[in-house]
């Protein structure tokens, strides 16, 4: 499956697992790793309401793992790190 297709939303299989959803400080967090290449890539969304809409931000990195287990954690583990560096900050307009 290609990077660019799953990134944009095609290719996505009825195989493909759902990652764990958390709650954290306030945000919601889903851990959404997809397999490119024979390994599993980082990738989540950080969601959370904002005066009455709900907000969200999706990030893709280049660590890969080789189960999807491993990536799942990773991708929460890193959306944390974001929620704690940028917090609302995140869904600023660039």
């Amino acid at each position: 499956m290609s990077f660019w297709k799953t990134l944009f939303g095609g290719g996505k299989s009825a195989t493909q697992k759902a990652g764990e959803t958390v709650e954290y400080n306030g945000f919601t967090i889903r851990a959404e790793p997809f397999e490119d290449g024979g390994k599993y890539l980082t990738a989540g969304t950080i969601s959370k309401e904002v005066a009455g809409e709900t907000k969200t931000h999706r990030f893709v990195r280049a660590d890969s793992h080789a189960s999807f287990d491993a990536a799942a954690s990773f991708s929460l583990d890193k959306a944390r790190q974001i929620v704690d560096l940028m917090g609302d900050k995140i869904f600023a307009e660039r």
